[in-house]
């Protein structure tokens, strides 16, 4: 993926994350460009963001103060929503990396899209469809963790849920793999050349942009997407020079 994004502002919602991702956080959001704003969400008076405390100075991270004035609604929505439009309207920044697993952030995200501003996103497999598609690319921090990791991974904090109910089976927004291979393949045919071959970068990008959240890691291959698909046997990935093409098994080359 070209990397458009120069100055980025990261805004996590500690009320939705778990403090045990935060240098997958980092690391990732690192990859499009310099982190010049880094603030942290929450009611900081309540005892279940004491883990997030402990990292605020490690990570270099600003917290931001938002008491819970409503019961049952997590009140760093309302903070952090403004303060990403207020970033907007100063122009200090060229991308946005927002990180909770909250759909109430999607109207957030596209707002941002619709001033052209790039906007990434991290939250777990239980973010709704509808934020992971709203955002350019998605990851599922989740799914970065070692079995070991995740382990550890054990205070995460449940919002918008009355204490009396019981946690719900969660729901994984991530797409099935044989929807994806089902996708890549009408893509692939949409594309091809006259020799019956695809370019790669094409095929990636336009999938990348039909599936922000994918990532082979969602299926247990920490490898890069080329990778994944060319050991599969509906695909043939062939290079010439420094390009490489792509093909379903079943077309005939010329």
């Amino acid at each position: 993926m070209e990397i458009r994004s120069k100055y980025i502002a990261l805004l996590i919602d500690a009320e939705n994350i778990s403090s045990n991702y935060i240098e997958k956080i980092i690391d990732e959001a690192n990859k499009y460009g310099t982190l010049t704003i880094r603030r942290v969400y929450g009611d900081w008076t309540t005892p279940q963001l004491n883990p997030w405390k402990n990292k605020i100075n490690e990570f270099g991270l600003t917290p931001v103060q938002q008491y819970a004035y409503t019961t049952g609604k997590n009140s760093s929505d309302f903070t952090l929503i403004i303060d990403a439009m207020d970033i907007l309207y100063k122009d200090k920044v060229t991308g946005f990396c927002i990180v909770t697993s909250d759909s109430d952030f999607t109207k957030l995200v596209t707002r941002l899209r619709e001033d052209n501003m790039f906007v990434f996103g991290m939250g777990e497999s239980k973010t709704p469809i509808s934020l992971v598609n709203s955002c350019e690319t998605f990851a599922y921090l989740d799914k970065m963790v070692s079995p070991e990791e995740e382990e550890v991974i054990e205070e995460k904090v449940e919002v918008k849920v009355a204490e009396t109910t019981k946690k719900a089976k969660t729901i994984s927004s991530i797409t099935p793999k044989r929807r994806i291979k089902m996708e890549l393949k009408n893509i692939i045919e949409e594309n091809i050349e006259d020799d019956g071959w695809a370019y790669w970068s094409l095929i990636a990008a336009l999938l990348q942009k039909k599936f922000p959240g994918f990532h082979p890691r969602n299926y247990g291959s920490n490898v890069k997407p080329l990778a994944f698909f060319e050991k599969m046997k509906e695909f043939e990935v062939k290079h010439d020079g420094t390009i490489t093409f792509i093909k379903n098994s079943n077309t005939k080359s010329s």
